[in-house]
C-alpha cells in the first residue's frame, strides 16, 4: 500500500481488486438518504452504515492484491459498539466481533447483549495489550472528554500489523452538534439550553457531559505524532463519507472542519 498518502496529502487509492469497495459519489449520496432518517428510523441508517463499514475496513485491510474476504477470521474489537448493528455485518463478514460500550441502555437497544459484549470505558480499555486484528469505533470520538487517550487506548490493544480505524463527528460541521444542530455552533451550552426549553428535556448529547467539541486538527495532530514516534503507519485520513475526490479537503486546516463532516483515521500499527 506504498500509494497511500498521509493527512497532508489526503489522497485515497483505489479499493484493492475484489474488496468491492469504493467512495464513490453515489455511495456518498445513499449514506446521505439514510442519514436523513437516523433519528426517526435508526435501524435503516445504522444498517447500511455497518455494511458500508464491513467494505470500508476491508479496503484497509486487504492484501495488495485483495482477495474479497479480507476480515475472513480477523478478531476485531468495536469501541462504542452501541446496540449490534455493526456487530451483525461484520460477524457476516467473517469476522470474531468483541464490542465495548460504556452505557448499557445501549447495548440492548436491539433487544439483546450478544456475547462478546463488554461495559467499559473506551480510554481504559479492559482489553490486553496487542490481542486484536483490527480495533474499530465509529462516531465516539466526539463523545469523550479525552480522545487521545481513547486512540492510544486502540493502538494499544491493537496487535503490530493490525489496523486501527476510527471516525468522529466533527464540531464544526453541520452536524456537530448532533440533536441541537446548527445551534452549537453558537456555543455547546446554549445549544444544549435552547434544546432543553423546546422539548422539555436534556438532550441525548449534552454538551460538557456526553459529547464534547471534537477537531479534525486534534486527530490529524495525534496521527502524525504516532508516525513521527514509530508507533504506526497512516494509511488514511479523509473525510469519511465523502467520494475519494473530496479528500483534498483534509489539506485545508479551517475548511476541512467545516465541510469535511467526519474524519477516518486508518493507521496500521508497526
Amino acid at each position: 500500500m506504498s500509494n497511500l498518502r498521509d493527512p497532508r496529502g489526503g489522497a485515497q487509492p483505489d479499493a484493492p481488486a475484489g474488496s468491492g469497495w469504493r467512495a464513490t459519489l453515489r455511495r456518498s449520496v445513499r449514506l446521505f438518504n439514510d442519514f436523513r432518517v437516523e433519528q426517526t428510523d435508526p435501524a435503516r441508517f445504522y444498517t447500511a452504515l455497518a455494511a458500508d463499514s464491513v467494505g470500508q475496513l476491508a479496503h484497509y485491510t486487504a492484501g495488495p492484491q485483495g482477495d474479497g474476504a479480507a476480515l475472513e477470521g480477523t478478531v476485531l474489537l468495536d469501541v462504542g459498539g452501541g446496540p449490534g448493528y455493526f456487530r451483525d455485518a461484520f460477524m457476516k463478514a467473517g469476522a470474531t466481533y468483541l464490542a465495548l460500550d460504556a452505557d448499557a441502555g445501549e447495548m440492548q437497544g436491539a433487544g439483546i447483549v450478544a456475547e462478546g459484549s463488554m461495559l467499559g470505558d473506551g480510554m481504559r480499555l479492559p482489553v490486553r495489550t496487542g490481542s486484536v486484528d483490527a480495533c474499530y469505533s465509529s462516531n465516539v470520538l466526539e463523545h469523550v472528554p479525552t480522545p487521545t487517550a481513547m486512540l492510544d487506548e486502540m493502538l494499544r490493544v491493537t496487535k503490530p500489523g493490525g489496523v486501527v480505524f476510527c471516525s468522529y463527528t466533527l464540531w464544526w460541521g453541520p452536524w456537530g452538534g448532533h440533536e441541537t444542530s446548527p445551534w452549537h455552533l453558537l456555543g455547546g451550552r446554549f445549544a444544549r439550553r435552547r434544546y432543553q426549553r423546546k422539548h422539555g428535556h436534556e438532550p441525548k448529547n449534552r454538551f460538557g457531559e456526553s459529547m464534547y467539541a471534537a477537531t479534525a486538527s486534534a486527530g490529524l495532530r495525534w496521527a502524525r505524532a504516532q508516525r513521527k514516534a514509530g508507533n504506526a503507519e497512516i494509511l488514511a485520513a479523509v473525510p469519511r463519507y465523502h467520494p475519494w475526490w473530496a479528500a483534498w479537503l483534509m489539506r485545508v486546516p479551517v475548511v476541512r472542519e467545516v465541510f469535511s463532516w467526519n474524519l477516518l483515521l486508518v493507521l496500521r500499527k508497526t
